[in-house]
């Protein structure tokens, strides 16, 4: 029977859970880790919710025949994407790559910005969107911010290397 240490300083000092030491990857390990799972991009993530955020605004003003309800759809869709825009552009620019310090400076502050100009919009609906809808602004908003998870889902699948 395994005893379960009750803090992970007493575990250290008894050497348990130290099965393995660590050992950084070499180059071809690392190349060979991102080959097998490569990163997505923050375009291709926002072109989806773009794609999304249109599906909902026309699905809006389709089912319901309101024209209204498809722009406040469509207003809630672009106070998504336009923030978004406006941070990965802030973070694939060159200052925010510099080290890892102004990464996570950029990092947090753009993640401000999208925040900021996010609210901005959405404080200014009522006066860009004649007789807006909140419910169906909301909808296309919410839809659209969860439309993030599809790029994932539809991202490059793992490729399979040679040695497999």
């Amino acid at each position: 029977m395994k005893t379960i240490a009750r803090h992970d300083s007493e575990a250290r000092e008894n050497g348990e859970g130290l099965d393995t030491e660590f050992k950084p990857l070499t180059a071809d390990e690392a190349r060979e880790l991102r080959a097998k799972n490569p990163s997505i991009s923050p375009w291709r993530v926002i072109a989806g919710q773009l794609v999304v955020g249109l599906v909902v605004a026309l699905a809006a003003w389709g089912l319901t025949g309101r024209q209204n309800l498809g722009w406040s759809a469509a207003y809630g869709a672009i106070a998504v994407v336009v923030p978004s825009a406006v941070f990965a552009r802030g973070l694939t620019g060159r200052f925010s790559s510099l080290n890892p310090g102004t990464a996570v400076f950029g990092f947090f502050l753009w993640e401000m910005v999208k925040m900021a100009l996010s609210m901005a919009m959405l404080i200014a609906a009522p006066r860009l969107i004649t007789a807006l809808s909140w419910p169906a602004m909301l909808i296309g908003l919410v839809v659209t911010m969860k439309a993030a998870w599809l790029a994932v889902m539809f991202s490059p699948r793992r490729r399979k290397l040679r040695d497999e």
